[in-house]
């Protein structure tokens, strides 16, 4: 009889269900991952994950087991396998470790499936241009519910303000209180690596807005293609095509934070968001709705809301609950007319 065995005991495909259903576990005894290498995922392609190894580039590929669990980047893991990096070397995912945070979007507002974009980020950068292409708030508002949901902290940048003055827009979003850095082409970038250093940034926005040109002056040696925006729609063509972390240059050979590069997008769902987790993100807000009927969304034709009362009564910016107000509605707007 051959020794020849697909997989040896400390194999974790050794430990798996057998393909055939109606048959049971192999072993019970499961293996432990106590000696396994930990890393980050940095990219996904065709199922493929690149992660980072205690500075080594390692490509993996989910475990079996794992089934249908996502993994994304930004998400931890544990890993086993050749984790040396080498050309040609393959480990294998074993376990995800818990999120810290979760960046979720669905296809659509009717869609009830969940599809996340990134893990364990810390800030939401909405990457927005003031002119070529025109700004369109509809996606800003929609990124803005989507981080508050995910308790992310946003931070507007806006892009090629030598075309335009940020002016016009910052004031939609003044009341809100959502930070900013305007940038220009061209100009110093000190205002935003301020903004970015020591926080793991996803950076979100149309296409064709300067998120990739961005990266790459953030990023010298990142290689992100720069794309055109077409002169007849008015919209940038897609340049990155699958979600990127990188690290920010820091002192030595310790990063001073990351940022991720998503793919320009055009629509962003927000099935997933009630409206009792959005006002959560706004405890001045959600303090004046404690008294509201059950099942009010604060809406502006909800009848007694808290709201309401409180702009009645002069206790509270009207101008900040006209702008909530906006994001709550920004919810009900067809995420493909942004």
């Amino acid at each position: 009889m051959g020794t020849n065995r697909r997989y040896d005991e400390q194999d974790i495909e050794h430990y798996d269900r057998p393909r055939r259903r109606g048959t049971r576990p192999r072993t019970k005894e499961r293996p432990s991952y106590d000696d396994a290498a930990t890393g980050t995922v940095v990219t996904i392609d065709r199922g493929r994950m690149t992660l980072l190894v205690d500075g080594a580039r390692v490509t993996a590929m989910k475990a079996r087991p794992l089934g249908r669990k996502a993994v994304v980047v930004g998400d931890r893991v544990k890993v086993v396998g050749d984790v040396s990096g080498a050309e040609g070397s393959l480990a294998r995912i074993v376990e995800v470790e818990p999120r810290s945070t979760v960046l979720r979007r669905t296809a659509d507002d009717d869609d009830p499936v969940e599809r996340v974009v990134v893990a364990n980020a810390t800030q939401l950068a909405i990457v927005t241009a003031l002119a070529d292409p025109e700004p369109r708030t509809g996606l800003i508002d929609r990124a803005l519910v989507a981080a508050y949901d995910a308790k992310l902290a946003p931070l507007l940048c806006l892009t090629k303000a030598d075309l335009a003055d940020p002016e016009t827009l910052l004031s939609t979003y003044r009341s809100l209180g959502v930070p900013w850095v305007v940038t220009q082409r061209g100009g110093r970038l000190d205002e935003l690596r301020d903004a970015l250093a020591g926080q793991t940034s996803v950076l979100l926005g149309h296409s064709g807005v300067g998120k990739s040109t961005l990266v790459n002056a953030l990023v010298p040696d990142a290689g992100r293609e720069v794309g055109q925006v077409n002169e007849v729609t008015g919209r940038g063509r897609h340049t990155s095509t699958s979600a990127l972390m990188l690290p920010l240059p820091g002192e030595g050979n310790r990063p001073d934070g990351w940022i991720i590069d998503t793919p320009g997008i055009r629509s962003f769902g927000l099935a997933h968001v009630q409206p009792e987790d959005l006002i959560e993100a706004f405890g001045d807000l959600d303090e004046l709705t404690e008294d509201c009927p059950r099942g009010c969304t604060h809406a502006a034709d909800e009848p007694e809301c808290g709201l309401d009362v409180a702009l009645a009564n002069g206790e509270v910016d009207p101008e900040r609950v006209t702008s909530f107000r906006r994001l709550l509605d920004a919810r009900s707007v067809p995420p493909y007319l942004l």
